[in-house]
């Protein structure tokens, strides 16, 4: 029995399939909980082009998948289960360094990257705040 993805799986592949509107994507990521792996008292997180990225999962088959590439042996991987709202709205901001959200990375066409931007972090932290000249706001 082939089991049913999350809302925002099905977002996602809807989006990387060319349909679906961006902002009913980061309204579902917002509302779901998320699955990010914890490591040394911390969440797991990787850095890429000058980005933090979160690492998050939609379900246990999308953190398993990530877990047999980077849990250390047969060791089980602890993990939090937070809102994506709680992820970009508060714990983004708190890094004090540019980043953003990766959902099921580990999933083969299935994963989504939630940049540092308008839109998804807040004002004050997204990485083109001051794009159209009109400065950081508060």
């Amino acid at each position: 029995m082939q089991r049913r993805r999350t809302e925002l799986a099905e977002r996602i592949a809807e989006r990387r399939e060319g349909g679906d509107d961006p902002r009913a994507l980061v309204g579902e990521m917002r509302r779901s909980v998320l699955l990010v792996p914890v490591s040394d008292g911390g969440l797991w997180s990787v850095r890429s082009g000058g980005v933090r990225w979160i690492c998050g999962f939609t379900d246990e088959t999308a953190l398993a998948r990530f877990a047999l590439r980077h849990a250390p042996g047969d060791q089980p991987m602890d993990y939090a289960a937070l809102l994506g709202a709680r992820i970009v709205d508060e714990i983004v901001p708190a890094l004090g360094e540019p980043a953003g959200l990766a959902v099921d990375i580990a999933t083969e066409d299935g994963s989504m990257f939630f940049p540092p931007v308008v839109g998804i972090v807040p004002d004050a932290v997204a990485v083109d705040a001051g794009a159209a000249g009109e400065g950081p706001r508060s």
